[in-house]
């Protein structure tokens, strides 16, 4: 008898190809695991950084008044709101995660998607995951050393600590990382809150001496220079695409993540520029390190 007569019927041999069916099951996917809470979250926590306490310096620098940097403030978050927008089209066309390097790979084919990847992991992100480190491990040093910048061996150590600890969240589990990223976020909005309050308060008692536009700069180079400082801070709004297959209804949910963060992010901005500046005079915020601390200090 020959081998396909032993072989009964509904019974697949040996070289019966797999069903497209159980292909399809078998295939590695990311599971969507983030609601539109978690999407805002993801955007919001990864714009507001270093960003709001290191650019409010080179805003006022190159537009010369506290009116014109707050015009610049909001034109800066109009402005992120539109790309990211022009982007959140894109990740509802290509449904993939990776970002810039799904969207060239399908363009463009490999060989520009892995040079972009590499620029990527080789150039930008570890330099601004380092901005982001050094100016956080600045302000959790610098109430330690009122009188003096904090030494740079313990600043690189503990922004050294601070990226290896996170990178161990992110390669563990998307669970983990996305709660850290919640719970960051909310501390942030929290801390920036408490400015913002704080410079509500200031504003009824009648400090508004700095909010003026003299010495406004309208040179078209310190204009631009103002914007790259301003759009700086909001940097990370294009940070949910990378991770859009772990995103419950992309389609629906994208959009609206990005509409909602951005929105927040540009209020919460212009607010906490307007705190600072309740406090401090134009002088002493080009002349800080760390304005939000020495915001605090003046206060208290």
């Amino acid at each position: 008898m020959s081998k396909s007569e032993s072989i009964k019927d509904g019974e697949k041999g040996p070289y019966d190809p797999v069903p497209t069916s159980e292909k399809a099951t078998d295939e590695i996917k990311l599971e969507a695991k983030m609601s539109l809470l978690n999407g805002v979250t993801v955007i919001v926590g990864s714009i507001i950084g270093s960003g709001i306490f290191v650019s409010p310096t080179g805003v006022l620098k190159y537009t010369g008044s506290v009116n014109a940097s707050l015009l610049v403030w909001t034109a800066s978050g109009i402005y992120s709101m539109i790309g990211a927008y022009c982007y959140a089209e894109l990740g509802c066309m290509i449904k993939k995660s990776g970002a810039d390097y799904a969207y060239i790979m399908e363009t463009f084919g490999p060989f520009l998607a892995f040079i972009r990847l590499w620029v990527e992991c080789m150039i930008v992100r570890p330099c601004s995951q380092a901005i982001v480190a050094l100016t956080f491990s600045v302000y959790v040093l610098k109430p330690l050393f009122p009188d003096c910048t904090p030494p740079d061996e313990p600043v690189r150590i503990l922004a050294v600590c601070c990226i290896c600890i996170l990178a161990f969240i992110n390669c563990w589990d998307v669970k983990w990382a996305t709660r850290v990223q919640d719970i960051f976020t909310y501390a942030k909005l929290l801390a920036l809150f408490v400015i913002i309050f704080t410079g509500a308060y200031q504003l009824f008692t009648g400090h508004t001496q700095y909010f003026t536009f003299d010495n406004s700069n309208t040179e078209v180079t310190s204009i631009a220079l103002s914007f790259y400082s301003g759009l700086f801070a909001y940097n990370g709004w294009n940070y949910l695409n990378f991770i859009i297959e772990e995103l419950k209804d992309p389609v629906r949910n994208l959009p609206r993540a990005i509409g909602i963060s951005c929105t927040l992010v540009t209020v919460v901005y212009v607010f906490t520029n307007m705190a600072f500046y309740t406090t401090l005079s134009p002088v002493e915020v080009l002349g800080s390190e760390a304005v939000a601390v020495v915001n605090i200090s003046e206060i208290f």
